[in-house]
């Protein structure tokens, strides 16, 4: 419960992507819309309290930031000090092509930049959050350094969809699973961690072996989505829920997750699957962005104060919800279980 006074603000960091998608609807026709971080802006504005607004931390290449701009005007959590950065490259678009209702290939063309330290210090300074969102959809949105600069100076709690970043690109764009070196480096830069399945057997050979390099590491928990078998946890011993604690930052209170990666407790980790909702749809459904709504809405519910276990079924919740709309836009209505505006 927020007990200072005033708005909290989360800090998100991902890319805006331009999706061109093929064979969702099972028809010739491809679809194009917004993907990438949309989906997780969406799920962050139904879920997070009504004492936190969102603070996108993104730049845009100038042929879609203005139509990037509308798209966050539209939510009602959304900072109203903060502006998306345009920047003098092609924005990053990808074309999906569906395998089945879980898998697919993608495409990327584009290349807006990732971030360096030099660029985005002063962009967290002004931002001024209370917490960081991290999708790392494009995988070049931050490199191990600059990710562990971020640590070094910010101390409120660090969620992380780890997503792209055990993936290349090839020459003609086609992405394809790489390895993911340093797993336990990149580990120690976050709290609370999400992977899929597939990423991560690209860390580890088996989920007790990634478990146990995040918790020695500092992670407090891990959360590996399973798709239409819901997910499974790991957590460090001592870790249930954010806790707000004072940190160094003067007047400010922010939340941690103290002890980070059972230091100071004493036990061994916990584990459980948390089984999934069904999507009461006719037919697939729309499968995109589900682990993307997944991860904004289990850690809006975590800064909401929910325990571990409560925020995962709520964010299995959303994932259900999300298979029974298509797109991001008027996303944020229908997880709300309002009439979605699309």
């Amino acid at each position: 419960m927020n007990t200072t006074g005033r708005t909290r603000r989360l800090g998100v960091i991902g890319s805006f992507v331009w999706d061109v998608l093929h064979g969702r609807d099972r028809r010739s026709v491809p679809i194009e819309e917004w993907g990438g971080i949309t989906y997780s802006l969406s799920a962050l504005d139904a879920a997070l309290p009504d004492d936190w607004e969102i603070v996108p931390i993104a730049k845009v290449g100038n042929d879609l930031v203005d139509r990037a701009r509308v798209f966050c005007r539209g939510l009602r959590h959304m900072a109203p000090d903060i502006e998306l950065i345009g920047v003098p490259y092609p924005n990053n678009r990808v074309e999906l092509r569906y395998l089945d209702d879980e898998r697919r290939s993608e495409h990327l063309t584009g290349g807006v930049p990732g971030w360096n330290w030099l660029g985005l210090k002063p962009v967290l300074e002004h931002a001024r959050i209370d917490a960081l969102y991290i999708n790392l959809l494009s995988g070049w949105e931050l490199d191990l350094e600059t990710m562990q600069l971020i640590r070094a100076h910010f101390h409120g709690p660090i969620y992380c969809d780890l997503h792209m970043l055990v993936m290349a690109v090839q020459a003609d764009g086609l992405r394809v699973p790489r390895p993911l070196p340093n797993v336990a480096a990149w580990c120690a830069c976050f709290d609370i961690l999400q992977v899929n399945e597939d990423e991560m057997r690209l860390m580890a050979p088996d989920s007790m072996a990634l478990a146990a390099t995040a918790m020695a590491a500092g992670v407090s928990a891990l959360c590996v989505t399973l798709g239409k078998r819901g997910a499974a946890y790991f957590a460090a011993p001592g870790f249930e829920r954010l806790a707000h604690l004072p940190t160094r930052r003067g007047h400010n209170i922010a939340l941690s997750t103290s002890p980070r990666g059972g230091a100071g407790a004493l036990g061994a980790l916990r584990t459980a699957l948390v089984p999934a909702e069904i999507a009461r749809v006719d037919g697939p459904g729309d499968p995109t962005g589900c682990g993307d709504v997944w991860g904004a809405t289990h850690f809006s519910r975590l800064l909401a104060g929910d325990m571990l276990t409560d925020a995962m079924l709520a964010a299995n919740r959303a994932a259900a919800r999300n298979v029974e709309h298509r797109g991001a836009t008027g996303l944020a209505n229908h997880l709300r279980g309002e009439l979605s505006t699309k």
